[in-house]
């Protein structure tokens, strides 16, 4: 039995999922539908909630710019309280790595022009709890900051509620099919409802969204990655995030000790993703040999899914010339901090208009984006691979 008719269903409750439901709730009847009680309950809810405009691609770091505005200039309609506060970022290299971090300063100078390169005297008064003599230079971004994942998440929330958008909790979405020019949505209780535009914006399970649509997968690989709260006898809530140009680690500080991350990606399938043992203690010990710390305790352990295709770009976009079906996935570790502008972008998708110029500027196209992108280097590989055997 048919429930309800709504312009756009909006499948995932994460970040991207809520944001392009609260956009496109300005212009027709929204459904969001969760597969957990909880939203946000798996990626969006494990984020490290940092935002670095060095970090990521050409591409990410574009989004990101215009979503750290976003975050800055937004009104108190929005965000009760601000959604940011000031951090800072260093990213080490020891001598090994030195040409490595030059090269990435020099190729992001251009849209960051604050990013600096310090030595590593700066980096010792910057994080006085790092060992001597390991790290030779850094790149630091005065201006990164924390993001308040809740904040931001509740925000849309509230403001998708506000413009009479529904949400749906603990209904997994088990297909879709085409009804002329829109869909017929099923449920997990046997339920359906009927839609214009599907916005697939489930992250691990987009691939598996599209496929119970009739739509190809994009070739989405959930990568798993493993984060502990550290406990040390000394706190340094102010230090800047840090992280390695060989992304070896992070380590940014929290009000109740240090998160750490092995920066581990371990494929796996969409599940509720659980840390490995082996990962916690690769993270503690590169933790111990880098900082004057000496044997810390955990107190708190946890690990998360980021969705990445194979340029590490988001799929944004209409399936084809048809708005019918539009994904806002792959978002990989950089969906808070790129949040609003991919939700601007998935929202023009869903109503059919181009991407808006404020957003994307000269630096992003559609075709960036699309999901035929994906398939088209699925193919490529696939074509290597089987020259690869013949030769």
């Amino acid at each position: 039995m048919m429930s309800e008719s709504y312009d756009f269903a909006v499948v995932g409750g994460g970040i991207c999922g809520v944001a392009a439901a609260c956009e496109l709730a300005v212009y027709g009847r929204v459904v969001l539908v969760e597969r957990e009680q909880q939203l946000a309950y798996h990626t969006t809810g494990r984020s490290a909630a940092i935002s670095m405009e060095s970090y990521g691609n050409a591409v990410i770091r574009k989004l990101t710019t215009w979503s750290t505005a976003f975050y800055k200039d937004a009104d108190h309609d929005f965000f009760e309280h601000p959604a940011w506060s000031s951090r800072g970022a260093l990213i080490l290299s020891d001598a090994a790595n030195q040409d490595h971090l030059i090269r990435r300063i020099d190729s992001i100078r251009q849209l960051v022009s604050t990013v600096q390169q310090v030595d590593e005297h700066t980096v010792r008064e910057l994080a006085p709890y790092l060992a001597p003599g390991r790290w030779t230079t850094a790149l630091y971004e005065p201006h990164a900051f924390d993001l308040d994942v809740h904040a931001i998440h509740f925000a849309y929330l509230k403001s998708l509620r506000r413009r009479g958008g529904t949400v749906l909790r603990d209904l997994a979405f088990t297909g879709a099919v085409r009804q002329g020019a829109g869909w017929t949505v099923s449920l997990s209780d046997g339920s359906r409802l009927g839609a214009g535009v599907i916005v697939n914006a489930a992250g691990a399970w987009a691939d598996e969204v599209a496929q119970r649509s009739g739509i190809d997968p994009c070739g989405i690989k959930p990568l798993r990655r493993t984060v502990v709260l550290v406990d040390t006898a000394e706190r340094h809530p102010h230090t800047p995030y840090i992280g390695t140009v060989d992304e070896r680690i992070f380590i940014k500080p929290e009000a109740t000790g240090l998160m750490v991350s092995p920066c581990d990606e371990t494929l796996s399938a969409p599940c509720d993703a659980a840390p490995d043992e082996l990962d916690i203690a690769i993270a503690m010990d590169r933790f111990e040999s880098m900082t004057t710390f000496g044997r810390s305790t955990i107190r708190r352990k946890w690990a998360g899914l980021r969705t990445f295709v194979a340029d590490r770009t988001p799929i944004v976009g209409r399936e084809g010339q048809d708005a019918g079906f539009v994904w806002s996935a792959a978002v990989g570790g950089y969906g808070i901090q790129a949040a609003p502008a991919i939700a601007k972008l998935a929202a023009a998708a869903a109503l059919g208009v181009p991407f808006p110029e404020d957003v994307c500027g000269a630096a992003i196209r559609p075709s960036d984006l699309s999901p035929q992108r994906c398939r088209a280097m699925a193919g490529a590989e696939h074509s290597l691979g089987a020259v690869a055997e013949l030769t």
